[in-house]
């Protein structure tokens, strides 16, 4: 037998499995959405952090690298790890002109060896400081060069050397060339010693002239023997001119020395 649903037995059953349909949609709706929730300020800040480290820790791709090499990008502050720092640039000392140099030759030099030009090693018996700054430390190596050695004439003249400092080793083991004074050093002079030779060959001269003919061949004797003194004299060179070694010598800068430390 059909119900009709406009009749009020019909009406009343069909309203119910409406209802019924009702409940079984709105259950499925909620079973399905139940887990979704509404985004809240602290997921958004988590968010945020998550897109920040992913961009951070990221590898740069070629044109992320190039950007950040231009200077174009978020990333562009961090420095560039294919580029070489810079070297420090040197710092400029000078060394004025009338500086003292003060050394300690290492050797002997004498005009009875030694030829103009000829190099010689020296030490600083000081530090070389400008500005609080030691250039050269005590000890530090020192080299010379005799600017003119002379034997000296064997007529007149004494034997004379003349020095003069050439290059200076620094603390930084680098070497610098200077200019300085110059000393000169003279040998001593012979002037009594030649008078003591003349006079033993005039004496001996006049001893053998007296013996063989009496005062007349005394004088031609001791003439003869003076002359043969003389000739002595005039064969032989003076003494040399000589720098001992552990000599303390003082120079000074005749120019400014730049100095690259």
């Amino acid at each position: 037998m059909t119900q009709n649903f406009f009749t009020p037995t019909g009406f009343a059953h069909n309203t119910g499995l409406l209802a019924l349909v009702f409940v079984a949609l709105v259950l499925i709706a909620t079973s399905c959405g139940g887990g979704a929730t509404a985004p809240t300020a602290e997921d958004s800040t988590q968010t945020e952090d998550a897109t920040k480290a992913a961009d951070t820790e990221a590898p740069a791709g070629p044109m992320a690298r190039l950007a950040n090499s231009l200077g174009v990008g978020g990333n562009s502050a961090r420095p560039s790890s294919g580029m070489p720092a810079a070297p420090p640039q040197p710092v400029v000392f000078q060394v004025p002109s009338g500086t003292p140099i003060r050394v300690r030759t290492t050797s002997t030099l004498s005009t009875n060896s030694a030829q103009s030009g000829q190099e010689f090693i020296a030490s600083l018996t000081e530090p070389l400081v400008v500005d609080g700054e030691v250039l050269a430390p005590r000890g530090a190596d020192v080299v010379g060069r005799v600017v003119n050695a002379d034997p000296g004439g064997r007529v007149k003249g004494v034997a004379s050397m003349t020095l003069a400092l050439s290059r200076l080793r620094l603390a930084n083991g680098q070497e610098v060339n200077v200019e300085t004074s110059r000393i000169v050093r003279n040998a001593r002079t012979t002037k009594k010693q030649d008078a003591t030779k003349i006079g033993i060959g005039s004496g001996a001269g006049a001893v053998i002239g007296a013996i063989a003919g009496g005062g007349k061949g005394a004088a031609i004797g001791a003439a003869a023997g003076g002359g043969a003194g003389t000739g002595v004299v005039l064969a032989t060179r003076g003494e040399p001119a000589v720098v001992s070694a552990e000599s303390l010598l003082t120079f000074t800068t005749r120019a400014p020395v730049e100095v690259r430390f």
